[in-house]
């Protein structure tokens, strides 16, 4: 009786000893027990309203405050830079900013068979083709609006707007048709396209993308003063849907102007007033994308423009070179064209005036 003995039994199988020998394979040291993610309850905390009588701990309070610091810097770069790569690398971003297309002109000088009749300006618009027509803007009317696919009625109406701001300023004013300032035109372009219009005022040529009458209607103002009659217009405009994002206003106008020599009586054999009548037929298309439409603006994706009276041999790059009252073309035809010239491919265009579209001769 001087200890505990064995059981009557003897001693349990598989355990060896007995007493505390059986439980000294679960014996935990401290380092075990800080590391556990059990963590049992006070006295004084299991008196609360806790239903559990242990709480997880965090294996982040494990870790010392200036590893803690470490890691959160550590990730902060990561962050930083990944948001920088992928704002740099990102394969989406280019399409996102769709590039302009640069604008492309042709222009075909029409030329006449007779010499330029000649008279008052009311007289010849009341005996030409013109006389139909509506005065100045009143010519340039636009469709009703109707949604697309992917635009709403009022991104339409902005866009036939601005194609008729652009119509009246490039082909109507006065301060441009006679070479004066262009920046009425040029506020409503597209900013990727304002190099190339200014390239075409600052070094014009016949190369079907930096002429300046491909831009706008204008004529050389100490050859050619407008007579003070509203210029006759008549033409129609067309809008089409060519993609999700994008709308394409088309114009077709006709514009009829009454012309004079600066000094009346210098032109050879001009008519007593020096009136006489200049038609240019104008095609245009023209791009929007949503962000144009929301500030305004527009690019210009053609301009064809046919012009007459006007020698071949005019260069019309910079101002329009109509033939005036008493004139008559010199007989020559349109300037070689070399297909064996090496370089930038060019070929001279011109047609030849129909007699119907001149005003008919007074009796």
């Amino acid at each position: 009786m001087d200890g505990p003995g064995d059981p009557p039994e003897g001693t349990p199988e598989g355990a060896p000893g007995g007493g505390e020998d059986e439980y000294r394979s679960v014996v935990f040291d401290e380092s075990f027990v800080r590391a556990a993610r059990l963590q049992e309850y006070s006295a004084q905390e299991r008196m609360g309203d806790h239903a559990l009588a242990v709480r997880n701990r965090r294996v982040w309070t494990r870790v010392s405050t200036s590893r803690q610091v470490v890691v959160l810097v550590i990730l902060i770069a990561l962050a930083f830079g990944t948001a920088v790569y992928m704002g740099l690398r990102h394969p989406y971003k280019d399409p996102a900013v769709p590039v302009a297309e640069p604008m492309r002109s042709t222009l075909i000088p029409l030329a006449p068979r007779d010499p330029v009749p000649g008279g008052p300006a009311a007289e010849l618009f009341d005996h030409s083709p013109a006389a139909q027509f509506r005065l100045g803007q009143e010519g340039v009317t636009l469709p009703a609006a109707r949604s697309t696919q992917h635009f709403s009625e009022s991104q339409v109406m902005a866009a036939l707007a601005a194609a008729k701001e652009y119509t009246v300023k490039s082909a109507l004013d006065p301060a441009v048709l006679t070479g004066g300032t262009q920046r009425g035109v040029r506020l409503l372009l597209d900013p990727q396209q304002l190099d190339q219009f200014d390239r075409s005022f600052d070094h014009p040529a016949d190369d079907g993308r930096h002429a300046a009458t491909a831009w706008l209607i204008r004529f050389d103002p100490a050859q050619v003063a407008l007579v003070e009659t509203p210029v006759r217009t008549q033409g129609v405009f067309t809008v089409t849907e060519t993609g999700s994002s994008t709308l394409e206003v088309s114009s077709d106008h006709t514009f009829v102007y009454a012309l004079r020599p600066v000094k009346a009586g210098s032109e050879q054999g001009a008519a007593a007033d020096g009136a006489s009548l200049f038609t240019v037929r104008r095609a245009m298309k023209f791009r929007f994308d949503r962000e144009g439409l929301q500030e305004h603006h527009l690019a210009v994706v053609q301009s064809q423009l046919q012009a007459g009276p006007e020698s071949c041999a005019a260069d019309d790059e910079v101002y329009l070179r109509p033939l005036l009252a008493g004139r008559h073309p010199t007989g020559e035809g349109p300037a070689g064209t070399d297909p064996y010239a090496t370089g930038q491919v060019t070929a001279a265009l011109c047609g030849t005036l129909a007699s119907s579209a001149q005003p008919t001769p007074r009796r």
